[in-house]
């Protein structure tokens, strides 16, 4: 009885499984003591550990059907129609009532499924979904129910409670928040006179006791000095005022570019999207470039009221689109630290390359059919009410052009070994029936002109989909879709141009085009990540992409611009100064990613908040480089 007592207690510890609280086992077990618990629980653990990384979670499975051996797969819920995957094997103990245990660690970042298949007959045994949360340890029980029919139950019980891994997200929000409102009731005293004059006071008191009774502070001396008549004519010509809220857009774009560049603390939702759908890094790219379509025509309408050329034009234009790629392929895509710059393996294409490519394209479609905007067309309202669009009928129809290109190769396309119009990722995706065709059209076309060699290694689609081929985002098919963002910004700089002191016929403007790309993208989708007609999908820069982000950018113009420049709530601060100097910023972050201080050692390098709060410091810092910088008056142009 003594043996007997003793080996249902071995029993019990291991269906409960590593992790569990000795306390909870005495509980369980009377017949131990305290310290054979913890010491059978040091056994358990030393036995079946397992070194868990960030995002993961311990799963013991705990398999107690008599001679049966089982097979367990896993998939992501976020993975769309792949194959499962072998998670680990657990075989039959040989003992009667003695469970087997193996164990294997699993993805927190999305809900799990999980398959558990008889090995020999290979039939499935059960499946289920569950949500594993980071570091928690949890146990898989396979056993026979005792209800009188001979079913099989897979339960799953939490060992250990895992940790709240957004905490720090949250808590950085929040700080973020109470800084906001800091500053803003601080602004807001400053700006009471009764305020400022005590703090004045308060400061300069004998300062400005000095300059009362000094020959300086005189008014008769003042005006013998200058004179106002003297003052006025040294005063610069009055310069059209530059619209703060594109530069304070350009600026949230790419501060939210290099923190999620840096690694968004390692959270899931700060990448890129493994194929379908939106995370917040595929947010900033494609705003990036629609507010550069607007910073062209604005800039160019500027230069050319100025009286100059169209050819001298065309000139800056081309050099200027010429260095973006070189800085891209040159500096910015090469990682120096791994060793000199191989030209056999130097990837083509890149970020810079593609807004280089772009600003050509689109700044030169401008410069040739862009007409002169009349002052009077600025100020009345009896100009045609669809100037924006009607007076841009050539750009519009070059580019429709080249979107029924992009429609045509994407679609028709043939691609060896793969469907016509795939728009999959490859990999175990589509059940593994076209493990070689990512990216389909967009992804050949790049292998047959670029090479494999010359593109980008580690598409976001072989963490969750395994593919082995290469595959760029920024490759040559998806930059006609890009022309056609920047084209769409193109559109906003016209309205804040053309309706220029019409603050409600520029609203209007920005919510209707709001509206009609938002609708054109439920069309393309119907509202679904997966089972559209064209999904939105950054890697390859689907259509449906480019409308849904074109008018989450109306949307945000739409709040920007009467908060900023109307009614001067806000200044854009601190994002506008980063979008004042966004080349040097977005090349610096780049060049310096590996040095202090915008990457230290971690003394936890599987710790969401310390990779938070590195990655949070190092965007801080480009943030104040560019306030010093913007207080000196420097500014990076090309």
């Amino acid at each position: 009885m003594v043996a007997l007592a003793a080996h249902l207690s071995l029993w019990r510890v291991n269906a409960l499984g590593a992790g569990t609280p000795p306390v909870l086992l005495t509980m369980a077990f009377p017949e131990l003591g305290a310290e054979d618990t913890n010491a059978r629980l040091y056994d358990l653990d030393k036995k079946k550990h397992v070194d868990l990384k960030m995002d993961q979670a311990l799963l013991l499975i705990h398999n107690e059907l008599r001679g049966i051996n089982l097979t367990v797969f896993w998939n992501s819920e976020h993975c769309y129609h792949c194959l499962f995957q072998v998670l680990v094997n657990v075989s039959w103990s040989g003992k009667p009532g003695k469970p087997s245990i193996a164990t294997g660690a699993v993805s927190t970042q999305h809900g799990s499924l999980l398959q558990l298949n008889d090995t020999l007959e290979e039939k499935e045994v059960c499946r289920l979904k569950y949500k594993f949360g980071e570091f928690g340890n949890y146990s898989l029980l396979v056993k026979h129910t005792h209800n009188g029919v001979n079913e099989i139950a897979c339960d799953i019980i939490i060992n250990k409670n895992p940790i709240d891994s957004n905490l720090p997200v949250c808590i950085a929000f929040l700080v973020g928040v109470a800084l906001i409102i800091a500053v803003s009731f601080l602004r807001l005293l400053l700006s009471l006179d009764d305020f400022h004059n005590w703090i004045s006071k308060a400061i300069n008191s004998r300062e400005t006791d000095r300059l009362i009774n000094s020959e300086l502070g005189s008014p008769s001396r003042a005006g013998s000095i200058g004179g106002d008549a003297q003052l006025e004519a040294w005063c610069p010509p009055t310069a059209t005022p530059r619209l703060r809220c594109v530069d304070t857009f350009r600026g949230i774009a790419l501060i939210l570019m290099v923190f999620v560049n840096y690694g968004g603390g390692k959270y899931w939702y700060f990448k890129h999207s493994s194929w379908n759908g939106l995370t917040v890094a595929d947010l900033v790219f494609p705003w990036f470039v629609f507010i550069m379509g607007s910073s062209i025509f604005l800039s160019m309408t500027s230069i050319l009221q100025r009286g100059c050329s169209k050819f001298r034009l065309l000139r800056k234009i081309a050099w200027r689109s010429f260095l973006l790629i070189c800085i891209g392929v040159v500096i910015v895509n090469p990682n120096y630290c791994l060793g000199p710059l191989s030209w056999d393996k130097v990837r083509i294409p890149g970020v810079l390359q593609r807004l280089g490519v772009t600003y050509f394209v689109v700044a030169v479609l401008e410069l040739i059919f862009a007409k002169p905007v009349p002052e009077s067309c600025a100020s009345e309202r009896s100009c045609f009410s669809l100037r924006d669009i009607i007076f841009s009928w050539p750009q519009w129809l070059f580019i429709l052009m080249l979107e029924s290109i992009w429609l045509g190769l994407t679609f028709f396309l043939p691609v060896p070994g793969c469907p016509t119009g795939y728009l999959g990722p490859g990999g175990i995706g589509d059940l593994g029936k076209y493990p070689n065709c990512t990216g389909g059209a967009a992804g050949y076309i790049d292998r047959l002109l670029l090479g494999d060699d010359h593109i980008y290694q580690h598409p976001s689609s072989a963490v969750l989909y395994h593919t082995e081929v290469a595959y760029d985002p920024e490759g040559i098919l998806g930059t006609i879709n890009s022309i056609v963002m920047a084209f769409l910004g193109i559109q906003a700089g016209k309205i804040l141009l053309y309706y220029k002191d019409q603050t409600k016929d520029i609203l209007i403007r920005f919510t209707a085009w709001c509206c009609f790309l938002g609708l054109i993208s439920v069309a393309l989708t119907k509202i679904s990540e997966n089972e559209g007609f064209i999904p939105i999908n950054k890697n390859l820069w689907s259509i449906s992409y480019v409308t849904t982000l074109s008018s989450f950018a109306f949307f945000i113009l739409l709040i920007l611009y009467p908060i900023v420049d109307v009614k001067g709530l806000w200044t854009g601060t601190p994002f506008f100064y980063p979008g004042m100097n966004s080349i040097l910023v977005y090349v610096g972050h780049e060049v310096f990613e590996n040095y202090f201080p915008f990457q230290w050692k971690l003394q936890d390098n599987q710790s969401h908040k310390e990779h938070l709060t590195q990655n949070i410091v190092a965007t801080a810092v480009w943030v104040l480089i560019a306030y010093i910088l913007y207080k000196k008056k420097v500014f990076w142009k090309i």
